[in-house]
């Protein structure tokens, strides 16, 4: 272990200060310099930083060779650092040392970076480790996602500087945790990759990978760095993760398991690449998801979902169980993750669902709207129509909105359409969503207009305002040049658009959709407007409407309409009201439409339509059916033929006498 010298700086800077001039700097740099020379033959190598010599030659050079601007990259630092090899040989005892757990504590009780270096300069003497740390601990202060906030002000910091000093010419005596950890906190904090103190750094953790002796822990954290920074290209990740895969993977910790988790999730260019290794670390996590914190529950499913561990299911699933606790304790971010793997994963728990229940009314207006989002997603993918999250979504976005990105105020507003949900603050979210998108519709993708506004009219809001833009043909052309550019569903969407408009809009005058654009039928494979029927639940009702009418000719199953909708049956009656074959047109003098609801029509946590089945029965009433709702759970309580009957007898001819066949 390596012993810093952290005294010393103050000295440095005084003495600075004192040069006032170009030819006054030189005669002392060259005083200080015969100083050094007179002490020299006094004096043997040593590890320790901390004597007069140590003082005078490191300012020789520091102030001499040490030149600092600002990289080419934004928040960046560049600069060759350069620093002198002990000559003194002090012991601990011979400058103010500090124990690390001491030291530990009070690192972790400051509030700023500049606490933190106004702390490293009342010390004297640290380890390696200790220095490493206080940089780490500077990179929470001072790194975001858009980088380093204060790059001019880390990079003339005294401290900052002699720290860097002596790292760069001090690493063949760093220990292998002062070594990586340094590495890791000035990757962070931006220095340029290619000054000495950098690529020194690297050199000597490779020759320590070579040698093979770096704990698991170390490799990890040699890997994180490595992967800022080259990203997945770096050469030695492969390395790195052969020798993981050599250790005893039962003797690593939590943590440890996390970071290998996060070396793969990064390094893996194959599907299949170390796949040996993820199962044993799988199996392995499986036992330990007790143990885990929020933080390594969030990482490591994170990790799973970028792998696409499709196969390591019973571990999604207890990670997700145990999420559940820690829900209030969950950042932003690591919110975010877990709800990225139920959404991935496509798993939902009630009891997950009651903890975010709890959370979002009392936090919607402070989380971060990627969190909100997430929470909305998995709402929405799961069909869960959840009361307390929407009406808290809901006010909160009338007030945070502008903070959000275009994408994430499509995921706050479709979930709203999807589950046929309309908030007590409809008005001013509806408000907010109409000057966002006059002041913002440009920015907006195409597929995720499309969708947001399609969402808006299946609870009745109608974008009248927006849809002459909409079927514009260059809008149209933006659809098809990006994927999935105009298949049959965004079509569908288009041309339902065009329906609700057509009947629910009669004063929009604005273009048309043009017909080479619309669908005959909202009903196709996979993804679609339309829910298909139940096959058990129509069985059931066509026995029973056999039975009702006394012949199957009397109505008609699977009818596509002219208006793009397809009725699970529909029977047709005359002028009298009498029962026509369903082969029967002329005549025709009403319409019955029986929806015939299975459960993937209704959300799953309550028996309200989905958004798509109710624009289809509002539009088909609009057109001039009867529709008569059948659902699952009215007809499932029926025990026999004779309950059938009359509960369908009811259903459709309400105001009639059953006739006895």
């Amino acid at each position: 272990m390596a012993l810093i010298n952290l005294q010393s700086f103050q000295f440095y800077s005084s003495t600075v200060r004192t040069c006032r001039s170009l030819g006054t700097l030189r005669k002392t740099l060259n005083h200080l310099s015969d100083q050094g020379r007179q002490l020299r033959s006094w004096c043997c190598g040593s590890s320790v930083f901390g004597t007069v010599l140590s003082r005078v030659r490191f300012w020789c050079v520091f102030y001499r060779n040490y030149h600092a601007e600002l990289w080419n990259q934004p928040n960046s630092i560049t600069g060759t650092v350069h620093l002198h090899r002990d000559a003194g040989n002090s012991s601990k005892s011979d400058g103010k040392w500090m124990d690390e757990q001491k030291f530990f504590m009070e690192l972790n009780s400051f509030s700023s970076s500049n606490e933190i270096f106004k702390f490293l300069s009342s010390l004297e003497i640290i380890s390696d480790t200790m220095a490493a740390a206080a940089l780490q601990r500077i990179c929470e202060f001072e790194v975001d996602d858009s980088g380093l906030k204060n790059p001019k002000d880390i990079l003339e910091n005294e401290v900052f500087r002699a720290l860097c000093f002596q790292f760069e010419h001090e690493s063949q005596k760093l220990s292998d945790t002062g070594l990586v950890t340094a590495l890791q906190a000035l990757i962070k904090l931006r220095v340029d990759p290619w000054s000495t103190l950098i690529v020194r750094l690297v050199s000597e953790s490779q020759e320590r990978l070579d040698k093979g002796q770096l704990t698991i822990r170390n490799l990890c954290i040699l890997g994180e760095s490595l992967l800022d920074l080259e990203g997945p290209g770096c050469t030695m990740l492969e390395q790195i993760v052969n020798q993981a895969q050599g250790k005893k993977l039962e003797e690593w910790t939590t943590e440890e398991i996390a970071m290998v988790y996060g070396i793969l999730q990064m390094s893996i260019t194959e599907e299949g690449q170390y796949q040996d290794l993820l199962n044993h670390m799988n199996n392995i996590t499986l036992t330990l998801a007790p143990q885990l914190s929020p933080k390594l529950i969030s990482r490591i499913l994170n990790a799973l979902v970028i792998l696409d561990q499709t196969q390591a299911i019973p571990l999604v699933i207890r990670l997700c169980k145990y999420s559940v606790r820690h829900v209030p304790r969950f950042t932003n971010d690591e919110l975010a993750n877990v709800l990225g793997a139920f959404i991935h994963f496509g798993h939902a728990d009630q009891f997950f669902t009651e903890a975010l229940e709890r959370l979002v009314p009392k936090s919607s207006f402070t989380m971060h709207p990627e969190a909100v989002s997430k929470v909305m997603q998995y709402c929405c993918r799961k069909l869960i129509r959840s009361k307390p999250i929407f009406d808290a979504v809901a006010e909160s976005f009338a007030y945070n909105a502008d903070k959000c990105t275009t994408r994430q105020i499509a995921e706050y507003i479709v979930p709203f359409g999807t589950l046929n949900y309309l908030p007590p603050s409809a008005p001013s979210v509806f408000r907010k969503l109409e000057r966002i998108l006059n002041a913002r519709f440009t920015q907006f993708q195409p597929h995720t207009l499309l969708n947001l506004l399609h969402s808006c009219t299946l609870i009745e809001r109608y974008p009248v305002n927006f849809l002459a833009k909409i079927f514009n043909p260059y809008f149209l052309q933006q659809l098809q040049a990006q994927t999935p550019g105009l298949d049959r569903f965004v079509l569908s969407q288009l041309t339902q658009l065009f329906l609700t408009v057509t009947l629910e809009c009669p004063f929009y005058e604005g273009p048309k959709l043009l017909p080479k654009y619309r669908v005959k039928s909202f009903l196709i494979p996979g993804r679609s407007l339309e829910s298909s029927v139940d096959v058990h639940l129509y069985n059931r009702v066509k026995t029973g409407l056999v039975d009702l009418l006394g012949t199957r000719m009397y109505f008609a199953s699977h009818v596509l309409t002219p208006y793009c909708y397809t009725l699970d049956v529909e029977i047709k009656l005359d002028e009298e009201g009498f029962v026509l074959p369903a082969t029967r047109y002329e005549e025709v003098h009403r319409r019955i439409a029986l929806c015939i609801d299975g459960q993937k029509r209704f959300c799953s946590n309550n028996h309200s339509l989905l958004g798509k089945e109710a624009i289809k029965q509002r539009h088909l009433q609009l057109l001039g059916y009867e529709v008569v709702q059948i659902p699952f759970f009215e007809f499932e309580t029926l025990d026999n033929n004779r309950e059938i009957v009359e509960y369908l007898h009811k259903k459709i001819f309400p105001h009639t006498y059953r006739l006895s066949w």
